[in-house]
């Protein structure tokens, strides 16, 4: 009995041991930055959105300012409301402490990523529990895979993105379609999702698979963030208020990549610092793993979603080294990789792993107490 329970919860020990290796490398760097560990955790958008757990959209204090130094009553509606609305349901559990909420929300939804993930890697062609546990592994070790620790979405949200893609492999078009709704309510990254999951819906409605499900499960995926965005346009007055909010408070907004482009190009030229190569290898490694993953031909439904990450993450303007943070969701694009180490010997697997878990923990710290800018 211990033993079928100790292989079921293999992927939740992968996840905290690798997260639990981070998080120690951070509260040691945090120590010799004169910092402590909990307000790296809270730190950038993590306040805001312990801001708005604790004080709703109305109630954000004025002294918190967009990226222009600014406060509006809209300003914090850039924020989604899934994580806040999380943070203050557990915050009655824990006495009313929102950080410790926070933490725990985030702590839970990475466990609960880690079972889809090694779902996942199980399931798709070529895949194997080893390759599924090797899959959570690196994703818990990517190189912002701090944020997955720290009182941010990108736990949650991939929680929700991971059993989606899981659904839709399975073809459980309700999991699939109510977890995509979730997903809607904590990123804009949902966008990605709703298309990977509507595209594979329609598909099954247009070859007659699964009766009612899938059209249940694409009228489902959308609901989250359309009805998010349609709150937003109500409360600013302007339709597409969310937009707007994001390019005058935030200076997000698509250029089609022209930004990314140029950043990339005078990287290769004239980078400096650690974070500057971080960027750069993230951005052009994540195109050679869609590469790879195509040519492994993973289920179209992830390359759709993959590649549309991907593709938010090059064709958006704005904060230029936050980009390492928003690859974090494009988890699919290392299967290849999980599957490929799956094939060597467990020793191989093992040290590569290890040095990328090595490699995340530190990067991680130097993000949060070296670099000075946001993430």
């Amino acid at each position: 009995m211990l033993e079928r329970a100790a292989v079921l919860l293999a992927p939740v020990w992968v996840y905290l041991a690798v997260r639990a290796t981070g998080v120690l490398a951070l509260a040691i760097m945090a120590v010799a930055d004169r910092s402590d560990v909990l307000s790296e955790l809270t730190a950038w958008d993590g306040g805001w959105l312990l801001a708005i757990a604790q004080y709703g959209y109305a109630g954000v204090p004025d002294d918190m300012l967009d990226a222009f130094g600014n406060h509006t009553p809209t300003t914090p509606l850039g924020f989604f409301p899934g994580y806040p609305g999380a943070v203050a349901a557990v915050g009655l559990l824990t006495g009313g402490n929102l950080v410790a909420a926070g933490l725990v929300v985030s702590v839970a939804a990475g466990i609960a990523a880690a079972f889809a993930l090694a779902t996942l890697g199980e399931i798709v062609p070529g895949g194997s529990r080893r390759a599924g546990l090797l899959l959570v592994a690196l994703f818990a070790a990517m190189p912002m895979g701090v944020v997955l620790s720290m009182t941010y979405t990108e736990a949650l949200f991939c929680a929700f993105a991971a059993w989606a893609l899981v659904g839709v492999v399975r073809r459980q078009w309700l999991l699939a379609g109510l977890c995509t709704a979730g997903a809607g309510l904590v990123r804009p990254t949902a966008s990605a999702l709703i298309a990977a999951v509507g595209l594979a819906a329609l598909v099954a409605v247009i070859t007659r698979k699964d009766g009612w499900r899938p059209w249940a499960g694409g009228a489902l995926a959308a609901s989250g963030m359309l009805g998010y965005l349609a709150y937003v346009g109500v409360q600013s007055g302007v339709w597409n208020g969310w937009f707007v909010i994001q390019r005058t408070g935030w200076g997000w907004y698509v250029d089609g990549g022209g930004s990314t482009a140029e950043f990339v190009a005078d990287m290769l030229v004239n980078g400096e610092t650690i974070f500057d190569v971080a960027v750069l290898t993230t951005l052009l490694a994540g195109v050679a793993l869609f590469v790879v993953a195509v040519r492994m031909r993973l289920p179209w439904p992830l390359l759709v979603y993959g590649g549309l990450v991907l593709v938010m993450v090059w064709g958006s303007e704005g904060l230029t080294y936050a980009k390492v943070r928003l690859m974090v969701p494009a988890f699919v694009l290392l299967l290849p990789v999980a599957i490929g180490l799956a094939k060597r010997r467990p020793g191989t697997a093992l040290a590569v792993t290890i040095s990328v878990v090595v490699a995340s923990a530190w990067f991680g710290g130097y993000a949060l107490t070296i670099w000075r800018y946001g993430i």
